[in-house]
């Protein structure tokens, strides 16, 4: 959420076209994401039960030298990517992207040992300071340093450290320095010795995570590609193609809240629903966490539109044309992290090809809605792709499930949940045009505590909450 709240500092001080650069960017670069990492995090938490430490020293030294190996090609060949990125005058991103990517991979086994240890406290005391010190490198880049300037104030130190032609690249720079220093933090979490590495170990391992990287590939098509593709499909030019982009990527924010409680969510419930599956009760206790799961989902989703008119604010006026696609964003991310709590069949029942089927049958979707409709309705068009893909998904992968690996959801109870969610907004709507202000934030305030009551007192959840 830390991170989130520069999001009002960007849309403020970069029009739309140059916070496009941003969106286009990152949405790249989560799919490069994936081929550094190779699904090592999931293969290590499938292993590590049953192979003990070996497994963790092993998953690192792998990821240690790929990462080396593909930072080096992007290093190499960092300014015909750039050309190929629509971005030759600014080979630089590529770099520092390259490296960001490889410090990035190399946390990613230090931060799941962390996690299956159950360590919470140094877990998020980590990350903490990776944002922290993001927030803080982005506040003296962007608004610092150029006070400093403007009132001739340590002259030395900003001729030193900032350039004004930098621009949207100390939003990259910020996260690399971040990303170093947090790196540093975990050093004593590496193996000392690379006589932990087990090749019998890792041929398994990477049998078992490179349908993932697959997977993983294919589900990033679902998630970023539209804000890709809309540089290339929309019939404008690239300022104006980036315009839209950015108000895109902006607004999109807005509908992050339910990603941010979905990535949350998988953070814990990955190596929990692990540790659970030889427990006689796991399925029950699966199916009671995909239904308080849609209950907290739901509530979000009432937040965020229900008080639209504050929301708003979080992004400045030039975003506001976007809006609209804001409900239909929080719905499919709500549905995406529905299917993220179904994925466990395929993984425990160590099936994860068919995380590749269902991801490559989401990706389809996504490429040819956006296709047939970004040059018709724009982002609008993207928006309904993706709640479109994901509500698919979820249904294919219950299909599925139910065959390899059942586990009793209540349909029946999931479906009331979602269907009030999207009765209750559009009760709202409704209402607006004969309430006025005061009484439509009472409304909206009773509408969200009735939602969330009745959930709770479902779920038999009010006597521990209230106690």
């Amino acid at each position: 959420m830390l991170n989130y709240l520069l999001v009002p500092l960007y849309v403020r001080l970069f029009v739309p076209a140059e916070y496009g650069v941003v969106t286009d960017l990152y949405a790249m670069v989560a799919f490069l994401n994936i081929v550094f990492t190779y699904g090592m995090e999931t293969a290590y938490f499938r292993n590590v039960q049953d192979r003990g430490e070996k497994v963790y020293q092993t998953a690192f030294w792998s990821l240690l030298f790929s990462s080396l190996l593909f930072t080096g090609l992007l290093l190499l060949f960092a300014q015909p990517i750039a050309t190929g990125l629509r971005y030759p005058n600014h080979p630089e991103y590529v770099r520092w992207f390259a490296l960001i990517l490889g410090l990035d991979a190399l946390a990613v086994m230090p931060f799941a040992r962390l996690r299956q240890l159950q360590k919470a406290l140094q877990f998020a005391g980590v990350k903490l300071l990776n944002i922290g010190l993001n927030i803080g490198l982005n506040l003296f880049f962007l608004l610092l340093c150029p006070w400093l300037i403007e009132n001739n104030f340590f002259t030395p130190l900003t001729d030193l450290v900032y350039r004004p032609d930098v621009g949207v690249g100390y939003i990259f720079l910020s996260n690399l320095l971040a990303n170093g220093v947090t790196l540093l933090w975990l050093l004593p979490h590496f193996p000392r010795s690379f006589a932990g590495f087990d090749g019998s170990i890792w041929r398994s391992m990477f049998v078992y995570s490179l349908p993932l990287v697959f997977a993983g590939m294919a589900g990033m098509v679902n998630e970023t590609i539209d804000r890709v593709l809309l540089k290339y499909l929309l019939p404008l030019s690239r300022e104006e193609a980036l315009h839209e982009v950015g108000v895109y990527g902006a607004v999109y924010k807005l509908a992050m809240l339910m990603s941010i409680f979905t990535q949350t969510f998988r953070t814990a419930a990955e190596p929990f629903f692990f540790q659970q599956a030889k427990n006689p009760d796991a399925t029950r206790i699966y199916a009671q966490t995909m239904h308080v799961f849609v209950l907290a989902g739901g509530t979000i989703f009432l937040g965020v539109t229900l008080f639209m008119d504050v929301a708003k604010h979080f992004v400045s006026e030039a975003y506001f044309s976007g809006l609209h696609v804001v409900p239909i964003l929080l719905l499919a991310n709500l549905f995406l992290g529905m299917y993220y709590n179904q994925s466990v069949w395929y993984k425990l029942a160590d099936k994860t090809r068919w995380g590749m089927y269902l991801s490559f049958f989401g990706a389809a979707i996504t490429l040819l809605g956006n296709w047939l409709l970004i040059p018709v309705i724009g982002y609008t068009g993207s928006a309904y792709t993706t709640l479109a893909c994901y509500f698919m998904m979820m249904g294919a992968s219950y299909w599925l499930g139910q065959k390899y690996y059942p586990v009793p959801y209540n349909l029946k109870r999931i479906g009331r949940y979602l269907a009030l969610a999207v009765l209750f907004f559009w009760l709202e709507g409704w209402l607006q045009a004969y309430l006025a202000t005061p009484a439509m934030w009472v409304l909206r305030v009773l509408l969200i505590f009735v939602y969330a009551l009745q959930g709770l007192i479902t779920e038999k959840l009010f006597k521990s909450v209230t106690s």
